[in-house]
């Protein structure tokens, strides 16, 4: 029988990328914390006030994509080319990684348990075995083998045949282990002290560790191979509910029908004033209001700017903005596609890169989204076709059945039941809400 204890280790959450990476993973750990946990996340500097604006304790890791796009503007262009990508990520995680083991035992020190999120997965798996304290692996995005769902980075959400799909996972693996093996095995696991993985990499054995996905089943049905250990929760949604819009904003909204969002969130663009135009074109041609949300870079204008038509904005909290559009035109990122599936509207998708196109095809498949437009041959007639479809009725009532259905789940609930039946959590006496207040990570 487990022993109530009224202080429990801290969990480290490990996560890097963009925002639509970090924050499921802050609303996760402010979940945990709620519960009783005292929480790290371990992310880039970019993303140090989010985390301890949300009563989180912050380490660093260098990781910042955010620079690295920044610098790096052209990586868009070839995003959906994945021997690029691969060949690039290679590079940048092998000269980030020459500090992700000092910077990963500094985070997991006193830690009770580690969970690794997406690409920083086998960092944070490396670290757990340094310290000898349990591991979860956690993804936005289903990547464990099954005959009955493809690959979604090589197959983009197409469906092939199921004699297929084993043999295109393990080519798969192979590919990921080329991007992450000078990271990894060259660097981080020899400063730990830890025997290098074989040449084929760590994802040919233990393939039953415990995964938890943070999207929902509504989105991407469970496929039946799947072991007990891998589990989907839910998405999981850090929302900010006493956020207050600029009174522009709000005039706006009130002056007219519901307008349709558009923005691309972390997506950068070395054409965005061209991309940006086609997109006020396409929008005059829909005769639909519009907020533009110029995020990162994908879209160009001046914040504030606005006309009867389209009103320009750096951004606003999705779990405020969605509900208040008819429809929503996106990169497809996992956490703005579930935002627009929680909140009962249809999506216009524009992929950039990545897991994108597979997001755009599940949307699809549910009724509540157009087949995707490439960006490389997107134009204002397109785009307000696309727009077109999804703001007519069969649509609209596809995306609000599904946001019925999303919006019955508690991804971040069901994640630490989850955790909690795998013995991964003690019992908590009282359940306070946990902090760390230690002096390092205030000065981190």
């Amino acid at each position: 029988m487990l022993e109530l204890i009224s202080r429990p280790a801290p969990i480290a959450i490990f996560t890097i990328g963009t925002q639509g990476d970090i924050r499921p993973c802050v609303a996760l750990g402010v979940g945990l914390q709620r519960a009783g946990y005292p929480v790290r996340i371990v992310t880039s500097d970019n993303f140090a006030n989010l985390v301890r604006e949300a009563g989180l304790a912050f380490f660093p890791l260098t990781a910042n994509f955010q620079t690295l796009l920044d610098s790096n503007r052209d990586i868009a262009d070839k995003g959906l080319d994945f021997a690029a990508m691969a060949r690039i990520s290679r590079r940048f995680y092998t000269d980030w990684a020459r500090r992700w083991a000092s910077e990963g035992m500094a985070a997991a020190d006193g830690a009770g348990l580690l969970i690794g999120v997406a690409n920083s997965t086998l960092l944070a798996k490396a670290v757990a075995e340094a310290r000898g304290v349990p591991f979860v692996g956690a993804q936005l995005q289903p990547l464990t083998p099954s005959r009955q769902m493809s690959p979604l980075v090589l197959t983009g959400g197409r469906t092939l045949p199921s004699s297929l799909n084993m043999p295109i996972y393990n080519l798969l693996r192979l590919l990921v282990w080329y991007v992450m093996k000078p990271a990894i095995n060259d660097i981080v696991r020899p400063q730990l002290g830890l025997p290098r993985y074989p040449w084929y990499g760590p994802y040919f054995k233990n393939r039953h560790h415990r995964v938890l996905y943070g999207f929902s089943r509504h989105v991407v049905p469970r496929p039946d191979d799947w072991p007990d250990t891998v589990q989907i929760t839910g998405s999981w949604f850090l929302d900010q509910p006493h956020w207050q819009p600029p009174d522009a904003l709000r005039d706006f909204l009130d002056a007219g029908p519901k307008p349709i969002y558009i923005g691309f969130g972390s997506m950068i663009s070395t054409q965005a004033e061209r991309f940006t135009a086609a997109v006020y074109e396409a929008v005059r041609k829909s005769g639909q209001r519009a907020v533009l949300a110029t995020g990162w870079g994908g879209l160009s204008g001046e914040e504030g700017s606005a006309d009867d038509q389209i009103f320009v904005t750096r951004g606003a909290p999705h779990d405020w903005l969605f509900p208040r559009m008819a429809a929503a035109v996106h990169h497809g990122g996992a956490g703005t596609t579930a935002a627009a599936a929680r909140a009962g509207i249809p999506s216009v998708i524009v992929p950039f890169f990545g897991d994108q196109p597979f997001w755009a095809r599940s949307l699809q498949r549910e009724g509540a989204a157009p087949p995707m437009i490439d960006r490389r041959n997107m134009d204002a007639t397109r785009l307000a076709a696309a727009i077109a479809m999804a703001t007519q009725e069969p649509m609209r009532q596809a995306a609000a059945l599904l946001g019925e259905k999303v919006r019955s789940e508690n991804g971040v609930e069901q994640a630490i039941a989850c955790l909690r039946e795998w013995q991964l959590l003690p019992p908590v006496q009282d359940a306070p809400l946990a902090s760390e207040t230690e002096a390092r990570v205030l000065l981190a």
